[in-house]
């Protein structure tokens, strides 16, 4: 294997850039499509941006997700194409143009040409096309741009047409009006999910407006509403010339009152009499009646919005006139008062039939306003329904509109004629008040929507549109949710089931320029419709060459009327590009016209992936087409991610700067540590993430430069054993021909394992199993977000107990055979790693693999020498070789991961303690006892793994106790989170018995697995034992010290004698020449390093310095030897050849116990290092 630099110098971006070039050379992503070929199709949909903007977090984080889940299935046998979509039409592509060419109107598209305007529209449409390339390629994302499907292509857009005219074949489609949210600005409507994107806080005008009764004879309640006004409240007063009736609840109650000051007789809901000004006065603190001003510019008409009536003054009643209030007349249920007509406020649809009368619904409310809500249906979902059930309105033709589709009003309404609406609302008011109809005026500061891409305020609008008839298949939606698999579940269970449970009839036309136009011709009195469904159909009836089906291609085709009405003309409108989206499964194949077979033994997709707003967007058209037409779902399994925000919790803005930008991150930490920090957060379970850099760098430090290190460390020593041994490593092309070559042919391995495996070798072997299992069990289940944090503890454990604990082994320091044990051992862990991980971290398992696979060709090379057989296929890219299998448990797997686990604990409970006491660590200590009821796990610590507890804490002796008590007091304490459902208010009562259990209690209910507390019978997990350290009596406060994690309790003895110390210090003079190795320049795989030692004669006159070296150098000299590598010999010893490259004086040691003396380094004449540029000195 090549030599790898240190941690410190490996830069991770520049790295995955040769990566890149790597793949691109050899062409990797089309090579894993050709070696897969033929396998079982797995087909993923990807869903089509846009690309007149620029790549952010959203889009990375569900491309990584998508990359992950498809090389993933790749590796585990399937083929699996991966085509990029473009989302081509609509408003995001129309508003550039128009704020490009300053187009202000409808009208100025058609004076421009719709062929000029929409050239110009496909000439921006992949602006962006190329960064998004770039980007998606630097993230490490494997898709086909090459062969990406485009909605503005023409067999995209006959795919649109086919699947429109199969909805209107079953009936599923029809024309109508629908009050919509309404872009002036962009002169469109907008879906509800659009309108939901852009909300914002605004002050808006807030009135009482009085409709005088004139005719209530046809209300149950007659003559007693003769010269009463009834009170409406709106904040939107452009809404008014265009009012038609008044809406009520039947079933609240509404009162009569007179103003004594203006003696006016009003009718609003009992409990919105307070917000009428004056009618009820508000009481000061000192109990008088404060005026409607001490509201400030609030004022009563806004307070109508959000103040229910004061409980201390109640409503009025007819027998309780606030002082200074209104009198109450009379009372009515709001039934009595429908059908009582009223003036109309303007005169402008006064003669409109069955207008000007009040009518009633139940979504009135008394929670706000006044409880009359006044209807304009044409400006109102709901006024639209409540007009159409009582009749005030009919379908069709005839509905009061009177604002164009730029939002200003037309000749109807003559007095605010060509008027902005938003900007009339101030003349129309003045006109209310001129005409002695305004009760009240005031401000409402509320969140309103905006449209999401011009940034101006949306109004509700009656638009003629076609329409698919969702409510008629809606239980199909529902039933067919119920066969597909959401990660995570409650997103399917709760937000998508409740969206389809509601769902309306959707509109799916947009009377816009760019876009695939409807396919149905129509007469001119819109009686005969005729529908096309392909190009070959358009082509007949037009007699001529079709290659685009864009509007100014084909608005002028007309087609010969059956009915004897001359001829049929194209509907204005384009579709939804929501539509076009949903369409994405049959369009991208050009379904039926190309790949019938191919789509119709795939469809539904296997997998799906985009962020939880698509759950009223993408996913939810893709459900109702494909439900529509198959009855099926579209998908089988999905997963949805959350929200990406800035650190802040706000929503990423370009304009604030509030979030770094993604390629500067990329190019900082690397794709890798992108796409991990991104997936290893709650975003993957639809939750919002904060978006921190510091994040991203942590994934480095915590992930990435453990597990490189850890590599390297295998790299090196591996060099080091090849150039000790002179052979080249040959790790066998698995683990399991290693094992058997390594235990089957090596007589020195059996001579250093007469026990057989290493136990550590045995702990990460069976760790990797259950690694590979867990991992291929949860991405089955698409469960990300658990697979990751156990790769990363993994990574861990690798890097933190297997390397750690194993370095001596790993240096050769138990013989040969173990040497290469445990190298191969390491080997076959790190190559399984890099195949498991490759999908989440392609790059960095990538370089690993180009390594590591110099091994496996070594290992190639050697099984075909004098074999007739042919040696398994080394891959050239980790992303072609196939996902480790499962492999069956072995005996003791369970055992010695569950002793390795708790090894760790007293280890990290050791530590814990020395660091409490002020103890390093290179100072050693008598001895440790770890005290647990487990004879399996004391005999494994005691055993195998006692030279690690040993060598890790530093400790001359390791003891075990079963008996707890000896060393601890029991206490027991309740579980929370588990007793608190099942316990209810009992709760408190029960955690004192518990609390209150004898040690004879605890034990047995630890060795029964219940008891019964209170009346309630507890469970295994359900008390929680903690042990308390209680040291004996014979030991003296100070002398010893533990702790532990509630399981296993660690006693670590600290008395400090003198043979200690000189043990202490020769850990610190292993360090001092270590260093000075590094700082040298020196690898381990150097070879031919020789270590000295000798005293000044001013250093030798110290007192006790000569003797102390001495004796520590005689006690100590097989640790010295064995830690440094080489003998620590005096400097007489050197023979004359050999060249000193450092020398320091070094001081081991404090007191009366210190060593003053000079270290030297110096390589033979026949090192590997002796003709190299190293700097050489003369020792002093």
């Amino acid at each position: 294997m090549e030599d790898v630099i240190e941690g410190k110098d490996y830069s991770f971006p520049g790295e995955e850039e040769k990566i890149l070039a790597l793949w691109d050379k050899l062409d990797a992503f089309k090579e894993q499509l050709r070696r897969s070929d033929g396998k079982p199709e797995y087909i993923f949909y990807d869903g089509p941006p846009f690309a007149t903007g620029l790549p952010h977090y959203g889009h990375l984080l569900a491309g990584t997700l998508k990359d992950i889940v498809t090389r993933y299935t790749c590796a585990t046998g399937h083929h699996v194409t991966r085509r990029f979509g473009w989302d081509c039409h609509g408003l995001p592509v129309e508003y550039e143009i128009d704020k490009k060419l300053d187009i202000k109107t409808r009208d100025d598209v058609l004076a421009m040409g719709i062929d000029k305007y929409n050239e110009e529209c496909r000439s921006i449409v992949m602006r962006y096309s190329k960064e998004w390339e770039v980007t998606v390629k630097r993230l490490g994302r494997w898709i086909d741009f090459d062969n990406d499907y485009k909605t503005l292509d023409p067999e995209y857009m006959e795919s649109v047409w086919w699947v429109f005219k199969q909805l209107f074949e079953r009936g599923l489609v029809y024309r109508g009006f629908k009050v919509m949210p309404f872009s002036t600005a962009c002169s469109t409507s907008l879906s509800n999910f659009e309108a939901g994107l852009n909300y914002k806080d605004v002050d808006d005008p807030a009135i009482m407006v009085s409709f005088p009764i004139v005719d209530a004879s046809a209300s149950a309640a007659g003559s007693a509403l003769d010269g009463s006004h009834l009170v409406a409240w709106t904040t939107t007063p452009w809404t008014l010339p265009s009012n038609l009736a008044l809406c009520v609840h039947p079933e609240l109650t509404y009162v009569q009152v007179r103003d004594p000051a203006k003696a006016k007789v009003y009718i609003v809901a009992d409990a919105r009499l307070p917000a009428l000004p004056g009618a009820v006065p508000k009481q000061k603190k000192g109990g008088k009646a404060a005026d409607k001003n001490s509201r400030g510019k609030k004022g009563a008409a806004a307070v109508a919005a959000d103040d229910p009536a004061p409980a201390a003054n109640g409503p009025a009643t007819a027998d309780n006139t606030a002082a200074g209030g209104f009198e109450v007349l009379a009372k009515f249920q709001g039934a009595q008062l429908v059908g009582a007509r009223y003036t109309p406020l303007f005169p402008y649809f006064a003669s409109h039939p069955n207008a000007f009368r009040v009518v009633s619904d139940t979504y009135v409310t008394d929670d706000s306003g006044t409880g009359v809500v006044h209807q304009a249906p044409a400006f109102g979902e709901d006024d639209y329904r409540v007009g159409l059930g009582a009749g005030v309105i009919s379908k069709g033709e005839g509905l009061p509109c009177p604002v164009d589709l730029n939002g200003r009003f037309t000749q109807e309404v003559t007095d605010f004629a060509g008027r902005y609406v938003k900007d009339a609302d101030r003349d129309i008011i003045a006109a209310i008040k001129a005409a002695d109809r305004l009760v009240d005026h005031a401000s409402l500061n509320h969140s309103y929507p905006f449209c999401w891409r011009s940034d101006t305020p949306l109004i509700y609008r009656a638009v003629p549109s076609w329409f698919v008839k969702v409510e008629a298949i809606k239980e199909r939606l529902l039933a067919n949710n119920e066969l597909t698999y959401w990660v995570p579940t409650y997103v399917k269970e709760k937000r998508f089931h409740n969206w389809l449970e509601g769902a309306h009839d959707w509109a799916i036309s947009r009377s816009r320029f760019w876009g695939t136009p409807i396919p149905i011709w129509v007469s001119d009195d819109a009686e005969e419709v005729h529908v096309i469904g392909s190009i070959d159909e358009l082509e007949q009836v037009a007699g001529r060459k079709i290659n685009d089906l864009h509007r100014h291609f084909i608005d002028d085709i007309t087609i010969p009327s059956n009915q004897g009405k001359g001829v049929l003309r194209r509907v204005d409108d384009v579709f939804d590009c929501w539509f076009e989206s949903g369409s994405m499964p049959y369009g991208q194949l050009h379904y039926p016209f190309e790949n019938k077979a191919l789509f119709e033994a795939n469809f539904p997709a296997d997998f799906v992936a985009e962020g939880l707003d698509q759950t009223r967007g993408w996913f939810y058209t893709l459900m109702v087409l494909s439900s529509a037409l198959f009855d099926k779902p579209a998908f089988k399994n999905l997963v949805c991610n959350g929200l990406v925000l800035a650190a802040d919790g706000k929503k990423m803005s370009k304009r604030l700067k509030n979030y770094p930008d993604p390629t500067e991150v990329i190019n900082k930490y690397g794709a890798d540590a992108l796409r991990l920090y991104l997936i290893n957060s709650p975003v993957v379970r639809a939750e919002t993430l904060r978006f921190k850099e510091e994040g991203v760098f942590s994934v480095v430090k915590d992930v990435f430069l453990p597990w490189y290190n850890a590599y390297r460390f295998l790299v090196q020593y591996v060099r080091h054993w090849e150039v000790k041994t002179g052979e080249t490593f040959n790790p066998g092309l698995s683990a399991e021909a290693a094992e058997i070559a390594l235990g089957g042919s090596s007589n020195q391995l059996k001579q250093d394992q007469s026990a057989g495996v290493a136990v550590l070798d045995r702990w990460i072997s069976a760790a990797v199993r259950s690694l590979t299992a867990f991992v291929r069990s949860e991405m089955e289940g698409y469960r990300l977000y658990t697979v990751v944090p156990r790769l990363v503890s993994f990574i861990d454990q690798l890097t933190n107990i297997y390397v750690r604990y194993n370095r001596r082994r790993l240096r050769g320091g138990k013989g040969h055979g173990d040497c290469l044990a445990a190298l191969t051992t390491l080997f076959h862990v790190l190559l399984t790693v890099t195949k498991v991980m490759a999908p989440f971290t392609p790059f960095i398992c990538e370089a690993m693999y180009q390594n590591l696979r110099n091994a496996l060709l070594v290992a190639t090379q050697q099984q075909q020498h004098g074999s007739t057989t042919t040696a398994a296929e080394v891959p050239e890219s980790v992303h072609w070789c196939e996902m480790p299998e499962v492999q069956q448990e072995r005996e003791g797997d369970a055992r010695i991961q569950a002793s390795v686990g708790r090894m760790q604990a007293v280890i990290e409970a050791g530590r814990a303690i020395r660091e409490k006491n002020n103890k390093p660590l290179k100072q050693p200590l008598r001895k440790v006892t770890v005290v647990h009821p487990d004879p399996d796990f004391l005999a494994d610590i005691t055993g195998e793994l006692s030279e690690y507890v040993v060598g890790e804490l530093n400790v001359m002796q390791l003891e075990t106790c079963s008996d707890m008590l000896q060393w601890a007091e029991l206490k027991a304490e309740p579980e929370w989170q588990m007793l608190g459902k099942k316990l209810g208010k009992d709760m408190g009562k029960v955690a004192g018995a518990i609390r209150g259990l004898s040690v004879s209690d605890i034990l047995g209910y630890q060795q029964s697995g219940s008891i019964t507390l209170a009346g309630y019978t507890l469970t295994a997990g359900e008390i929680k034992v903690v042990r308390v350290f209680r040291p004996p009596a014979s030991v003296s406060a100070g002398e010893v010290d533990a702790a532990g994690d509630g399981e296993v309790l660690v006693v670590l003895d600290l008395v400090q004698q003198d043979d200690l110390v000189v043990q202490g210090q020769a850990r610190h003079m292993v360090n001092r020449y270590q260093k000075m190795r590094k700082s040298s320049g020196l690898t381990i795989t150097d070879v031919g390093v020789e270590l000295y030692y000798y005293q000044t004669a001013a250093q030798q006159k110290q007192q006790g310095n000569e003797k102390l070296l001495q004796q520590l150098l005689q006690a100590q000299a097989n640790y010295l030897q064995e830690s440094l590598g080489a003998p620590l010999q005096e400097i007489s010893a050197k023979p004359a050849d050999s060249n000193v490259i450092a020398v320091e004086e070094q001081t081991i040691g404090n007191g009366n116990l210190c060593a003053t003396f000079m270290a030297v380094i110096a390589i033979a004449a026949d090192s590997n290092l002796a003709g190299a540029s190293v700097q050489k000195i003369s020792l002093p």
